[in-house]
């Protein structure tokens, strides 16, 4: 009698370790190692890049429930690096993104959906220009684990979408400056330490 209850204390125990170790875990977004990379057709001769920083951020990951999971970042629209001051300025004028007038592009996430081990399709809201637009990012989990020079947990994706300028209200120049935007995002995060 007392093995069984040994047995059956011993497997509790063990099944509220594994629970404790299944919770989500919320990460802070790295903002020195990530980024949103753009890509943009220019008159059909080149794919123009650019890119913005993350700003401050959250996101929180359950690796082995994926469905509460979940995403909060904000981008800074003064970011913008085109390799180019000029065209910088262009850019964040009242002709494309109003930087003035909206600093700011968020998304927040409403699911993740998982596809396999490492992939899976982010759905939530993306406000650009001062329009929300659901949008669909197909993700990749790079590597989740311990940083070896923060010595804490840490996790890392990257992310792509495609949108079209126009739904968001950037209209400027289509479709000489095409419409479609290629988005990819690169996010390392990690658990600040108490």
């Amino acid at each position: 009698m007392n093995l069984a209850r040994t047995i059956l204390a011993a497997s509790a125990l063990g099944l509220a370790a594994l629970a404790a170790n299944a919770a989500p875990v919320t990460y802070t977004v790295d903002t020195t190692h990530s980024r949103v990379t753009f890509y943009v057709n220019h008159l059909g001769f080149s794919n123009s890049v650019g890119e913005f920083r993350l700003g401050e951020g959250t996101l929180t990951f359950d690796a082995d429930d994926w469905s509460r999971s979940k995403v909060d970042a904000h981008i800074p629209v003064q970011s913008l690096e085109l390799g180019d001051a000029k065209w910088n300025t262009h850019i964040l004028s009242a002709d494309f993104l109003e930087s003035a007038k909206y600093p700011e592009i968020t998304f927040v996430s409403k699911k993740l959906e998982k596809v396999d081990a490492t992939h899976g399709r982010l759905h939530g809201d993306l406000t650009i220009h001062g329009v929300t637009k659901p949008v669909v990012l197909d993700v990749t989990v790079n590597k989740v684990g311990e940083h070896p020079m923060r010595k804490t947990q840490a996790a890392g994706f990257t992310a792509t979408a495609t949108i079209k300028r126009s739904e968001f209200g950037v209209v400027a120049y289509v479709p000489a400056v095409a419409d479609d935007v290629v988005i990819r995002i690169e996010i390392e995060s990690f658990v600040p330490k108490a």
